[in-house]
C-alpha cells in the first residue's frame, strides 16, 4: 500500500473515541512489510487538541492528495481505496512509457456495440441454461435433506421397535408405526 505513496499524515483527538479508524491505519503504515515496499514514505502523527473529527490525508507519488473522513470509514476501506487508486496510477504510466495516450478514450459507438464471438441467442440459452442448474441443485438440495430425514426416522424407528420384540415381528411393528 505505501509503495504508491510519498506522505501519510493522520489527525486525531486521543480522547475522541472515534479514532479507532485512524489507530488501525497507523499500525498498517507502520507494519513493516508495509515500511519495507516504500522506506521513503514519511508517516506523521498530529495529535490533536480539540474537536476536530480524524481524518487520514495520503500524498501519492504522482503529487495527488486525498482526505479521508476516519470517522466514517474503516481502515479496510481506506487500504482498499488508496490500493485501487495506485493500480490506475501504475496502469497510466504503463501506457505513458509505451507512448500510448492516456486515459483511453473508446468511442460510444463501440461501447453499444456487441461483444464479438456472443450471439445473443446463445447468450440467452446460456442463461436459461445457467438458470434451471440452480433450480436443480436447489430441488436436489432439498430432496436430500427430506432423504436423510427419512433414514433418520427409519432408524430410530427400527431401534425403538427392535426392543424388546422378535424379528420378524419388526417389520409388522415399524409399518404400524409409520
Amino acid at each position: 500500500m505505501l509503495k504508491f505513496l510519498s506522505k501519510v499524515r493522520i489527525e486525531f483527538n486521543a480522547l475522541d473515541p472515534r479514532i479507532a479508524s485512524c489507530m488501525e491505519f497507523l499500525a498498517q503504515c507502520n507494519a513493516p512489510k508495509a515500511k519495507e515496499s516504500n522506506p521513503a514514505c514519511q508517516i506523521q502523527v498530529k495529535r490533536r487538541t480539540d474537536d476536530h473529527p480524524p481524518e487520514i490525508k495520503v500524498t501519492f507519488v504522482t503529487g495527488a492528495e486525498e482526505v479521508f473522513d476516519a470517522t466514517s470509514t474503516s481502515a479496510h476501506t481506506i487500504r482498499n481505496m488508496i490500493l485501487e487508486k495506485g493500480q490506475m496510477l501504475e496502469n497510466e504510466q504503463m501506457f505513458r512509457d509505451a507512448g500510448l495516450n492516456w486515459p483511453v478514450l473508446i468511442p460510444d459507438e463501440e461501447l453499444q456495440q456487441p461483444m464479438a464471438g456472443i450471439k445473443k441467442d446463445k447468450l440467452k440459452s446460456t442463461l436459461l441454461i445457467a438458470a434451471s442448474y440452480r433450480l436443480y441443485f436447489h430441488v436436489l438440495s432439498e430432496f436430500l435433506s427430506i432423504s436423510a430425514f427419512l433414514y433418520l426416522f427409519f432408524v430410530f424407528a427400527a431401534k425403538k421397535c427392535s426392543s424388546g420384540l422378535q424379528a420378524g415381528a419388526d417389520n409388522q411393528r415399524l409399518t404400524e408405526i409409520i
